[in-house]
């Protein structure tokens, strides 16, 4: 069985906390030789984007602090002073191979929203074109929710998405996913080939890992799933592999390989399911689901139970169903106020109820994707 990085012309690296930091720190050698087995990826013609943790731990470090941080803005403040260490170890690492970075910092929230969504693929496409290995990290000086995530895998499966790579990386500190937890099962055995979203991929899928590191397997068994939504198969390696990119490059079959079986979504449909979190939730009936399931249909405010939570028309909204299960999430049509005076009604009656209609459906099946 080969590598399927051997075949991939774009690829996401996401290399987490233990890759990347030392007992304190940044870990320079380790830096170092990331930069070195990408130059070689760039020298085979692949163009390779760099998703990396450990500004955190090298604020950490630069304060002097031994313990992370539990305040959010703490973790704010080490995450600004050690993001200034970790660009600086990149760019002189990667200079030394004549190749040129670039830092991007991003939220979820600029993925969330359409345009700053297109910018940032323009940008880095544009960055791509030019030859510069892009940098990416969160940007978390500005936000909360994502600091508590924490959660760089997340990150890596959306950047994978959003330049249509053929290949996401996730380099952690244990071999692969393994059919159990081997620190606690000796007959846990690594998972070499799968389908990503197979769901006992996350059964298996374990806890959080170190103390510095706030993701664990089931992150990145969820990462595979969202990369999967544009194409892209996702290789989970041992980041302390000796050479693991080049060797994964050369087609070595390491760690676990998690393939993209499912059908490729649409660009539009790819940002609608790459929002992590949606405005307010439509609880659907049986028939609804149905239809949105099996049917390929729009989703007509009868099929319509309730609506919870606030959001305007043109908002990201969850369809689920009367367990709270996610089937699918759109565009509303409707305001969260309108929803609720036509839900349950017929099309026929959309005007009577709010005294015009702007559409026939509350959420048009061009604007919805599956779940």
């Amino acid at each position: 069985m080969t590598s399927v990085i051997a075949a991939a012309r774009r690829i996401v690296v996401k290399v987490g906390s233990s890759s990347v930091t030392a007992e304190r720190g940044l870990d320079h050698v380790a830096i170092t030789g990331w930069a070195r087995q990408i130059a070689v990826l760039r020298s085979q013609g692949k163009q390779v984007l760099l998703v990396s943790s450990g500004a955190i731990a090298e604020g950490m470090q630069r304060l002097g602090w031994k313990r992370r941080p539990h305040e959010i803005h703490e973790l704010q403040a080490a995450a600004a002073v050690g993001q200034m260490g970790l660009a600086q170890a990149y760019e002189a690492s990667f200079r030394t191979h004549d190749l040129q970075t670039a830092q991007i910092l991003l939220t979820h929230a600029d993925l969330a929203d359409r345009a700053r969504y297109l910018n940032a693929r323009s940008t880095l496409f544009t960055l791509l074109g030019l030859g510069v290995v892009p940098v990416i990290n969160e940007n978390d000086t500005v936000v909360t929710d994502e600091i508590k995530f924490g959660d760089n895998d997340t990150l890596a499966a959306l950047v994978a998405n959003l330049v249509e790579a053929d290949a996401l990386v996730i380099l952690t500190d244990q071999t692969g996913l393994y059919s159990a937890d081997p620190r606690v099962d000796s007959n846990a055995t690594v998972i070499q080939l799968a389908t990503a979203g197979d769901s006992s991929l996350e059964r298996m899928a374990g806890g959080a890992g170190s103390a510095l590191a706030r993701g664990g397997m089931m992150t990145k068994v969820l990462a595979a799933k969202r990369a999967a939504r544009s194409g892209a198969h996702t290789v989970i390696a041992d980041a302390r592999e000796k050479d693991v990119l080049v060797r994964l490059a050369q087609g070595e079959n390491l760690g676990s390989q998690l393939l993209a079986g499912t059908a490729v979504l649409t660009a539009r449909k790819q940002w609608l399911a790459s929002h992590l979190q949606c405005r307010g939730r439509l609880v659907i009936d049986e028939g609804a689901a149905r239809a949105l399931v099996t049917g390929g249909k729009s989703l007509l405010p009868i099929g319509v139970v309730s609506v919870l939570g606030e959001f305007q028309r043109g908002d990201v909204v969850a369809c689920v169903d009367d367990a709270g299960h996610e089937i699918a999430r759109g565009l509303a049509n409707y305001s969260s106020a309108q929803s609720s005076l036509i839900a349950r009604r017929p099309t026929t009656e959309i005007e009577e109820a709010l005294g015009f209609i702007e559409e026939p459906e509350l959420i048009h099946r061009d604007n919805l994707v599956l779940l």
